[in-house]
């Protein structure tokens, strides 16, 4: 992670002023706070935030999802793909022209994967990713969906890109005295498969994402940025900064075991719109430091 910003600062004398201006103490403490904080490369979107908007109109959604700062993108597979009616390369080519890139996909991984997975590597994509199981009855069930990982892993890896599974709160409540998530960790080779870590689902099964970091360390290689609010039906998600979840600590954490791909989302818009809510959340994001 790049220190280039804070070593301009330093040699510009800014900070060397503003320390003339503070008692011994204080001068210490920001010299500390400096050396400590940390500025994320890149962060991406998800675009199931704007997903109306892409299908209305995906080259423009693009477009102005760049122009907000957003350097990655992640997708998902709608009725038009993952390219959003485009190929593979031109898909590539529009974004690289907004400077931008796709890196990963959440995509139906039941069907045409081996196509999926060779279309991915070819424009340079890091990431295909499942987002989705469902609750289940029995423990079993997830331990065959460790199996199809797995498989899944292996047709990524012979594409040269990975392979993840995206959680929701459902693996992290019991089944038959175990927890989903944990079964389907221990039981997939770390070799093939990674985990995106949606940071809202861990904290709405009241878990802590900061211990799952630690416990499986370089397994969470992505999360999901995405903020909580309760509210008086249940919880929502909201714009970043708006709700409860101290990023700060949480991607400090995830950060120094193995997290390196930080995208946004976002699902509902109380008070605001798609688009305003993936700006606000980009500059939420730029100003951001761990």
């Amino acid at each position: 992670m790049s220190s280039s910003s804070r070593r301009d600062f330093l040699r510009g004398g800014a900070f060397a002023a503003l320390g003339l201006a503070l008692p011994f103490k204080g001068k210490s403490s920001l010299i500390e706070s400096f050396a400590a904080s940390k500025k994320l490369n890149a962060f991406g979107l998800q675009l199931w935030t704007v997903k109306e908007d892409m299908a209305r109109d995906a080259k423009d959604t693009l477009k102005k999802v760049a122009s907000y700062g957003y350097k990655q993108i992640e997708s998902f597979e709608g009725k038009s793909g993952m390219f959003w009616g485009m190929s593979n390369k031109d898909f590539k080519k529009y974004l690289d022209g907004l400077g931008t890139r796709i890196i990963s996909s959440h995509c139906n991984i039941s069907t045409d994967f081996e196509k999926k997975a060779a279309e991915a590597a070819e424009i340079g994509m890091k990431y295909l990713i499942c987002p989705y199981k469902g609750p289940q009855k029995s423990i079993d069930q997830f331990k065959k969906f460790a199996d199809e990982f797995n498989k899944a892993g292996e047709i990524c890896k012979k594409n040269g890109l990975r392979f993840a599974y995206h959680n929701h709160d459902y693996s992290f409540r019991p089944v038959e005295g175990q927890l989903p998530q944990e079964v389907m960790m221990n039981n997939t080779d770390k070799d093939l498969v990674d985990f995106e870590m949606d940071i809202y689902w861990v904290v709405a099964a009241g878990e802590s994402p900061e211990a799952w970091f630690k416990k499986h360390p370089n397994r969470f290689r992505l999360c999901h940025v995405k903020d909580y609010a309760k509210t008086a039906n249940g919880h929502e998600s909201v714009q970043l900064g708006k709700g409860t979840i101290d990023f700060h600590s949480i991607l400090k954490v995830g950060t120094a075991n193995g997290l390196r791909n930080y995208i946004v989302e976002q699902e509902a818009f109380t008070g605001s719109n798609p688009l305003d809510s993936a700006a606000a959340d980009a500059k939420y994001m730029k100003a951001f430091a761990i």
